[in-house]
């Protein structure tokens, strides 16, 4: 985070840029491409139609998509606070 010497608003800039960071991210893994598949990319199993319909470029059955979700994502980051302890990790 901005201090001392840092001009007005630095702080609230950092903070923006991190939320328009994360949001672009976001917007970049939400949206499936292509043409959907009738059968699921990793188990095999079917696809419902009302699935396919309503997700255009689905790629996963309901489960599998559910079981990725819910697995924990690390990620590096863009270290903006810049304390010594963070730096020294």
């Amino acid at each position: 985070m901005a201090g001392g010497w840092a001009r007005d608003g630095a702080v609230s800039e950092q903070i923006e840029a991190s939320i328009s960071d994360e949001l672009a991210r976001l917007r970049a893994r939400r949206q499936p491409t292509g043409e959907s598949l009738t059968h699921c990319a990793e188990c095999e199993e079917e696809i419902p139609q009302r699935r396919r319909e309503a997700l255009p470029g689905v790629k996963l059955c309901v489960d599998c998509a559910q079981e990725r979700a819910s697995k924990a994502q690390t990620r590096g980051g863009i270290n903006r606070r810049g304390s010594k302890d963070s730096q020294l990790k």
